[in-house]
This record gives structure tokens, sequence and C-alpha cells, in this order.
């Protein structure tokens, strides 16, 4: 069989049953292949909506998503979505297509080093230069992105590897030397996390995206819940932890809520699990308090200490070092735990008033509606930007819900490509992209993708005719220098949906939000909402 063809067979082995790519010459005879496999292809109208699409299958469904494009250019685009999986440890798998292997090295028609390119910000990159070779890359691949801290793999092969012919055969199991993620924790260092706790009077659980990517949801939820321990988390840590309930305060950060922030100012001991603490959070916990004892558990041993102080490291898998230390019961002081839980749920929740400008939308108003609607058992897909952390502070996440955001990288134009992509990967769910209007023209193609494949996702675009973050911080830090954030010129968005065949409707005051939110719920059908925002309106 050809290279291809071994490729296409992996690919159904490993159980991929849908990739986001972009065709051309370099990678045509995978496309040939493809077009008689069992694989469903997504065609965006651009490569690096591939990459959030896949990003955005493998944060609903768990499993690791496939994107692929071509030599040169279709490569060069897939780059932000990998760097963006990498930061934010998403498993995905990404195929390019080269030159041929004997041009490699001579500049010719479309040729670009994307390994050497991917490098400080790839799991792994493989450049095949044998069809032989591929059965097993392709597996290890998976193994590689889908294990230990998980993240992107790049393979990239050369158009006559595709068209090699060679006899094909299974490859071994995967058995990659210094490739052993540390699964268990140490157990001094699980006497350790025990001993700590029973000294503790207000213990504090971090809790980051590596929660979820070890499936520590419920576990995190049983341990916090029996020792009564508040939990904060990260950005990444919002999609696992609402089955913390009443333990929840919050997410923490330049951006996160009082009473999080407040809650890392106060505590003794600091559980930080599945974080990397990235300078957003990090700022927050190393000048807030340097006192307070610092147990950080996470699978990546670089993780560790690397932006925090930490006096008890453990490596290892979130869910069973949270297993470990729940395997002995801990002879914790239940008392001071409830009283501490008890004071920063009183600032939790304090009463919000929101603001009510005629003709204007209160963002976290509309966040607030959004997920009493839905019940908050919505998948919703955030941009980056002010919408964002409207979304992140004011939508009220069930257990049955998700919440995917460009975290680490900061991606602007992942959010709408992620819906896509989720929704790909659980068509049964209600998936809400949440928009600004700057970031939504950096993906608004997608509406053809949507439409093409009918992919019903609903979209709420915040309408300030600003960059609102970038104008934000020129506010508070450039003393209200404006430059470079009007969004003059941009289109009208409902016509623009109307031009695709999506129906929309725009709204600019909070007695219409319920009513329109309803409205965009409705169906099987995707839909646009935009809500008229206030440029002067902030995130804080």
């Amino acid at each position: 069989m050809t290279g291809a063809k071994a490729l296409i067979k992996m690919l159904e082995n490993e159980g991929t049953t849908v990739v986001f790519g972009y065709p051309g010459a370099a990678n045509a005879p995978i496309y040939d292949e493809l077009s008689r496999s069992s694989i469903r292809h997504i065609l965006p109208r651009g490569e690096q909506a591939a990459a959030h699409e896949a990003s955005g299958f493998a944060l609903a469904s768990g499993r690791t998503g496939v994107c692929m494009a071509t030599s040169g250019p279709g490569a060069t685009n897939l780059v932000t979505g990998i760097a963006n999986a990498y930061s934010d440890s998403v498993p995905i798998v990404a195929i390019t297509g080269q030159v041929p292997t004997g041009m490699i090295g001579r500049d010719v028609f479309q040729e670009v080093d994307i390994t050497g390119a991917v490098a400080p910000f790839c799991k792994h990159s493989y450049l095949l230069k044998s069809a032989r070779d591929l059965p097993q890359v392709v597996k290890n691949a998976f193994h590689i992105a889908s294990t230990g801290r998980k993240g992107p793999v790049l393979i990239d092969i050369p158009i006559d590897v595709l068209n090699e012919e060679f006899d094909f055969e299974q490859p071994k199991p995967v058995n990659i030397r210094g490739y052993k993620p540390t699964v268990k924790g140490n157990n001094l260092q699980i006497r350790r996390v025990r001993e700590a706790l029973s000294k503790a009077k207000a213990p504090l659980i971090i809790a980051g995206g590596g929660v979820g990517y070890a499936g520590a949801n419920a576990v995190l939820a049983k341990f916090a819940e029996k020792y009564k321990i508040p939990v904060v988390t990260t950005l990444m840590g919002i999609n696992h932890t609402a089955l913390c309930g009443d333990l929840l305060v919050g997410m923490i950060g330049t951006h996160g809520v009082s009473a999080a922030n407040i809650a890392v100012k106060r505590c003794d001991l600091l559980l930080v699990v599945g974080a990397r603490l990235g300078d957003r959070a990090y700022t927050t916990v190393h000048s807030q308090n340097s006192d307070a004892v610092v147990v950080h558990i996470d699978i990546d041993p670089a993780e560790i200490g690397k932006n925090i102080g930490t006096q008890i490291p453990v490596v290892g898998d979130v869910k069973v070092v949270l297993e470990q230390i729940l395997k002995k019961d801990i002879d914790c002081d239940i008392a001071s735990n409830e009283r501490w839980l008890k004071s920063l749920t009183e600032l939790r929740n304090q009463k919000r008033e929101y603001s009510d400008k005629k003709t204007f939308i209160n963002p976290r108003l509309a966040m607030k509606v959004l997920s009493e609607l839905t019940g908050g058992d919505a998948i919703v897909a955030t941009e980056v930007g002010q919408n964002q952390i409207w979304a992140a502070n004011n939508y009220k996440l069930s257990p049955k819900g998700g919440f995917i955001t460009s975290g680490g990288l900061g991606a602007m134009g992942f959010g709408l490509p992620a819906a896509i992509g989720a929704k790909v990967a659980l068509p049964q769910k209600t998936v809400v992209a949440i928009e600004g209007d700057g970031s939504f023209q950096m993906s608004m193609g997608e509406l053809a993708t949507i439409v093409q494949w009918n992919i019903p996702v609903k979209m709420m675009l915040f309408n300030n005719s600003r960059l609102g973050m970038v104008r934000e911080l020129q506010k508070t830090t450039y003393k209200s220098n404006y430059f470079a954030v009007e969004l003059d010129g941009s289109p009208d968005f409902i016509k623009l949906a109307g031009a695709y065949g999506i129906e929309g409707a725009r709204i600019s005051s909070n007695a219409e939000l319920k009513d329109a939110i309803e409205k965009m719920l409705k169906g099987d059908t995707p839909y646009l909402l935009e809500l008229v925002v206030d440029s002067e309106e902030g995130t804080l």
C-alpha cells in the first residue's frame, strides 16, 4: 500500500472520526485516500481555523483532535493553533504535506522547515523519510499527544513518501525511550501533603486545566468536600470545577474575582492542582501571599516551582495523586475549615449590581442570563479579550456544561473555530461562541464552514466598536492615549450573517436580553446575536 493509504488506515486505527483540514498539492495523496475513508472531513476557510477546530474537538470530547495542511504557507498557517494547543496542553496531531525528500533544503516552491518552526512549542515532531516508518510514527504521535502533559504533535510527510509503495505491517506497542511520564506521586511527598493539611487553618485549592485533562473533576470535588476546602480556579480550570459546587469561589488573577484573590491572600496552605500559574495568575499568588505553605501537584515536573516557590512538590497524574491522598483519613480541623469557607462564601455572594445604560447591553448581565436560560449546560467557547473575561466571571457553569478558551497563548480568532470543533464532537450539545467584534473579524470566514457542513453553532457577539481589552489597557496604563483600537469600517454583522444564510438580530438594551437569547437558543440552526456594548465598559 502507499504511504497515504497507510496514514488513513492508522488514523482509523487510532479512532479518528473527524479531520479538520485544507488540501494542497503536497498533501493531495492524503486527500485522494481520505475521500474513500469513513473519516469525516471538515473543510475550514483557513488552516489556522483547522488547528483551532481540532483543539475545540479535543477539549469537548477528551479525544485527540486531528488537523491537516499542505506544505509551505499551509503548514505555517497551522503554527498559531499548534502554539495555542501547546500552551493549553490540548492533544492534537497536526499532519502536513512536504516537498519531495530529495528537494528538501533547496528552497523549492512551497517549502518550509515546519518541524524546525514548531520545535519550541510542540511536544514532538516527525519528518518522515520512508513510508515504512509511517505506521509506528502515527501510533507514537497519538500516544505522545494524549499522555503525560497533553499537547500537540506534528507529522511532516514529503509527497514522495505519501506515494511510496510498501508492505504494511501493524506497528509495535509504543515504547519510547526517555518518554515515561510519572503517574504516581512519591509516597513521602504524599505524607507531607497530609501533614500540611492536618496543620492548616485556612487551606485553599487552586485548580487548573490539568484537573480535567487527568479526568480528576470528580475526585477533586470529593477531596474538597471531604475536608471543606474552598476552591479557586485559573482561567483554564473553570471548565473542570463545576462539581465543586458551593466550595467554588471563582477565578483568580489579574482579571479574576475579588473573593478568589482575597482567598489567595489569606490562606495558610495553597494546594496548586494541575496549574502552571502563568503570569496573569502568578502575579496574584506571588505578590499577595508569600507565607502560605505551597503544595504543587503536576504531571510536568518542569512546571513545579517554575513560577511560584513550592515547599511540597508532587510530580504525578492529578487524579492518581488526589486518590493517593484520599486513601488515608487526615485529621483536619474541619470546624476551622468551615469557618474559613463561610467567610469566603460571604465575600463571593455579595450582591452584584448590574448597570443599566438605556442604549447599551451590560455584558455581565448578558452572561448571567445566558447561564440561567441554558442552566449552565451549554458549552461556551470564548474569543480572547473582554468577552472572554465577562464570560469567565459571569457564566455559571453546570457539571454538564463546558468552558473552552485560549488561556496561555490568548489567540484571537480561536473562539468560533473552537466552537465549531466542539459542536462537531458533541452535536447533541448546545454550543455558544462568545465573540468580540475584533476577534470575530479574525475568523468570520468560518461562517461558511458552519453553513457548508451544517454545524448549528450559536454566536453571541459583543460589539463595542473597539479592541476593548487593548483600549482598557491604554486607559489604565497609558493615560487614555487611545491609538489603533477603533474598529471603524467593520461590517453590519447581521447583514453579513444574512449573506451566508444565517439568521441574526441586534439588541442594545438589557430589557431585550431574555427574549433575544431565548430566540438565539431556539432550534437546531446557527444564529448570530449582536449585543451593542458601551466602549467604556471594562472588565473589572
